[in-house]
């Protein structure tokens, strides 16, 4: 009886969530153009009369001899729990491998090693709206004559840092030595996004993902980039999506590895309905169908299975955060999960949940541990409250199209498919949509050269076709 008056809740809530959306979808008013920049002041207690130092300063990774004995100390005192028999990663982190990850942790990592590894390329901080913004900024070996080098900014999301792009960063700025071709080649930058890493949180209420744009695309401007091509999955999706509405004209193109559409109309849920049966009818090709259906185990069931987290972050980050934020070994179990299932559903399956066939341990506990030395991991958590507390599809952001040049590398295992007939809607102007051979949610550290040769080949028609100067 509970689960037919559930059902029915259930039923009824579908309802009106459609009935919500219909009546949107037939109220909603032409798309406006542009987000208005906003310049934010995010630092501590009232805003000084003073105006703001721009200078910028280098920055390298370094860690005290007391912050590694806490380390050791908290590790060694670990307090573990049984798993389920046979339970592999479907209740989340299995704790027979997370003994072995902390055991490598203590006895085989080398975090000063690692540490040497972060520092080989060239990082900076800068203070923009009160606060004291990192990045990584690696200008290209040497450039063929007559060449310059493009400015690339790419933005990591959660639970990543700038520490994934360290694999692609030499394949886009030197290409030819990697095999690949140098008719373009890059310069890149890669911020870590207030509250990660080591970019300090903001000390305010409401930093979401447009403040985040808006301090990108200062720090573009400060560095001297007029024009500039943005790359970004996970939160980098968004930052960037919202910095192409922000600053159109300084945007050459936009490269995205997920393309989540939050607005949904009414032909979306048409498309939901009666796409595995007339996929021609909404422009969905072979392999949307084959990523997308059955849409309630691939798409509603996937989502309420797997957003658990996001709940959370978005209602009461900080609960949760002060035991992560305690804990490194409850920090890696929280992490590990993600870089498991997002890299593959069907690693929940196995025992170690799979993560080291695309990572090896040492670049998951250097990501690990760029969160615990930073103390970063609440204020990463907070994103999520603030750009999902007004609810989804509420947002001015969320209406607007983008009309920057836009290129969309899709991997198959990423945990919610976007086909591109529902990206054009909001991406109108799609130059390159490639479905990708392998890989998932962290692509520039699981497929570096995947997707390095996509952004290379959408550069290319860009460029080619000179196709952001046609306004």
């Amino acid at each position: 009886e509970f689960c037919s008056s559930l059902a029915g809740v259930m039923l009824l809530e579908v309802f009106l969530v459609l009935g919500t959306v219909i009546i949107y979808f037939l109220l909603s008013k032409k798309k406006e153009e542009t987000l208005l920049f906003e310049k934010g002041w995010w630092g501590k207690g009232q805003k000084p009369e003073t105006e703001e130092d721009i200078t910028i300063w280098p920055f390298k990774v370094e860690t005290t001899e007391e912050e590694l004995s806490d380390l050791f100390r908290r590790l060694d005192q670990a307090r573990f729990t049984e798993p389920l028999e046979n339970s592999c990663f479907h209740y989340g982190t299995n704790s027979v491998y997370l003994r072995k990850v902390v055991s490598y942790w203590k006895n085989q990592f080398n975090w000063k090693k690692q540490v040497e590894v972060l520092n080989k390329y060239p990082q900076f901080k800068i203070k923009i709206q009160g606060i004291d913004i990192h990045f990584v900024h690696v200008k290209p070996p040497r450039l063929p004559e007559g060449q310059s080098a493009k400015p690339l900014l790419m933005v990591h999301g959660w639970p990543g840092s700038f520490y994934e792009f360290y694999k692609i960063i030499p394949l886009l700025t030197d290409p030819a030595s990697h095999g690949l071709s140098d008719e373009h080649i890059f310069e890149v930058i890669c911020p870590s996004i207030p509250g990660y890493g080591f970019s300090e949180a903001p000390h305010k209420k409401d930093f979401n993902s447009i403040s985040a744009a808006s301090i990108f695309y200062e720090l573009m401007l400060r560095l001297g980039f007029n024009e500039f091509y943005a790359q970004g999955g996970d939160w980098g999706w968004l930052i960037c999506t919202n910095l192409a509405q922000i600053a159109p004209n300084h945007m050459k193109g936009l490269h995205l590895n997920l393309a989540s559409v939050t607005n949904m109309g009414f032909i979306h849920l048409l498309s939901i309905l009666l796409g595995r049966y007339l996929p021609g009818l909404f422009g969905f090709r072979d392999e949307d169908v084959r990523r997308m259906f059955p849409f309630l185990k691939k798409g509603l069931y996937r989502i309420l299975q797997e957003s658990g987290y996001a709940h959370i972050q978005a209602t009461k980050p900080d609960t949760v955060g002060c035991g992560l934020n305690d804990s490194p070994v409850g920090l890696a179990a929280y992490i590990l999960e993600k870089f498991s299932t997002w890299t593959d559903l069907e690693f929940r399956n196995l025992e170690d949940g799979g993560l080291e066939r695309k990572f090896n341990l040492d670049d998951l506990l250097t990501n690990i541990m760029i969160y615990w030395v930073s103390g970063c991991i609440v204020s990463s958590m907070r994103f999520y409250k603030e750009n999902l507390q007004k609810g989804i599809g509420t947002q001015k952001h969320e209406r607007l199209t983008v009309q920057v040049p836009t290129g969309i590398a899709s991997f198959p295992n990423e945990v919610m498919h976007t086909p591109q007939a529902w990206a054009q809607k909001k991406y109108t102007n799609i130059v390159s949509f490639h479905f990708m051979p392998r890989g998932g949610h962290f692509a520039a550290l699981e497929e570096p050269e995947l997707l390095a040769e996509d952004i290379l080949q959408f550069v290319g028609k860009v460029e080619k076709e000179q196709l952001w100067r046609k306004k």
